[in-house]
């Protein structure tokens, strides 16, 4: 025992192997233990696990708590750390290994319904919600300081068994951060922690309606072609065959195979072959050579033209485009670093000219140049 009845001080090093035993113990006793591991000093890199360890150092009363804890959470001192409905359970090493609890009230309804209002028709998928992915107006309401998602200090109680009487100690400011890194991990953590459904957030109807008419609209571009879509012309652009009567192949006759007379000449010999000149010759060994060169000289194929790009870009444009990669909104949003919501809002401007940056702009058309050369190659 130290001075004043305070524990004597344990150096990093000591309180990091007492961890690893600590942890060791815990799994032979059955224990499905997570502790918090960071991959260097840096907490939390993600829009979540930083909104979430921004907004507690935006309280004044944490100001003087959270420095140790920083420093705990850093050094691996948190063994282990579960996120539950309304509750947070944590092990840190000190001293001695401690036991914390966290007690956070459900969120509010009205304060849930108020954010599903503002993010009604803006988030596409729950891929965009959990990464964060999201418009300037969403981040905003989920991250707000008084009616977001993240808890206030009146909402949050502590509980440690260590010997120190504050109301935050650092073994709980190291749980609040530890929290922090598990977000960037598990974001959807948060919603459970709060007792709300992230799932609601996400426009479904839209995503239903936009499925709906991509089924349709995917047979449609590859009967008329993409030169159609965005009216314009292609060279060896053939037109489609006629339709054929739907007859079964039981049904259907052989053709008579035409039988041809042989014909001999006066002195009742076959006749003889003509030799091939040699320009005919010549041109035999270039095809030989070029297969795909005469290929297309006997079709009477040209090779195709690249694509223009499509103006005005409009969100009917963009959608055509869209729907003849076969990917979804996400995917698609991936290729020009947007969000997949972002591509959703294009869309839905239809026949109208859509406004973008001029880095986006860019990102756009060098996509359209690798599809049109793509293209191009089939």
């Amino acid at each position: 025992m130290g001075y004043y009845g305070w524990a004597p001080y344990v150096s990093v090093a000591k309180r990091r192997a007492k961890a690893l035993k600590q942890m060791e113990k815990l799994k032979k006793k059955g224990v499905k233990v997570q502790p918090v591991q960071l991959s260097g000093r840096t907490i939390a890199v993600s829009f979540w696990g930083k909104g979430w360890c921004d907004h507690m150092e935006s309280f004044s009363d944490y100001a003087n708590r959270l420095p140790r804890g920083r420093s705990y959470v850093r050094n691996g001192s948190v063994c282990h750390l579960e996120i539950k409905g309304g509750q947070i359970d944590a092990l840190v090493c000190g001293s001695e290994l401690y036991n914390v609890a966290i007690t956070i009230t459900p969120l509010m309804a009205t304060k849930w319904k108020s954010v599903k209002r503002t993010c009604s028709g803006s988030i596409g998928s729950l891929i965009d919600l959990l990464r964060g992915k999201l418009d300037r107006g969403v981040m905003e309401a989920v991250t707000d300081r008084k009616d977001g998602l993240f808890p206030l200090p009146g909402e949050m109680k502590f509980q440690c068994d260590c010997p120190d009487w504050a109301g935050m100690c650092k073994h709980v400011a190291a749980v609040l951060y530890g929290v922090g890194a598990r977000l960037d991990v598990s974001p959807e953590m948060l919603f459970v922690l709060r007792g709300v459904n992230h799932e609601e957030l996400v426009d479904v109807t839209a995503a239903i309606t936009d499925a709906a008419k991509a089924g349709t609209s995917r047979r449609r571009i590859a009967s008329s072609g993409i030169a159609d879509v965005f009216g314009i012309e292609i060279a060896g652009a053939a037109e489609d065959p006629p339709a054929e009567p739907l007859v079964s192949p039981a049904m259907k006759p052989e053709p008579e195979k035409p039988v041809k007379p042989r014909t001999r000449t006066q002195t009742g010999h076959a006749p003889t072959r003509k030799v091939r000149s040699d320009a005919a010759g010549e041109k035999a060994k270039t095809v030989a050579k070029n297969p795909r060169a005469d290929k297309a000289a006997v079709k009477g194929k040209t090779a195709r033209e690249p694509l223009p790009f499509p103006e005005p870009l409009t969100g009917e444009s963009i959608r055509a485009w869209r729907l003849a990669l076969g990917e979804s909104q996400a995917k698609f949003a991936a290729r020009i670093n947007v969000t997949g919501s972002t591509v959703s809002q294009w869309e839905k401007k239809g026949r109208a000219e859509v406004g973008m940056f001029p880095d986006t702009l860019a990102l756009l058309r060098k996509a359209w140049k690798k599809y049109s050369a793509a293209r191009g190659n089939v």
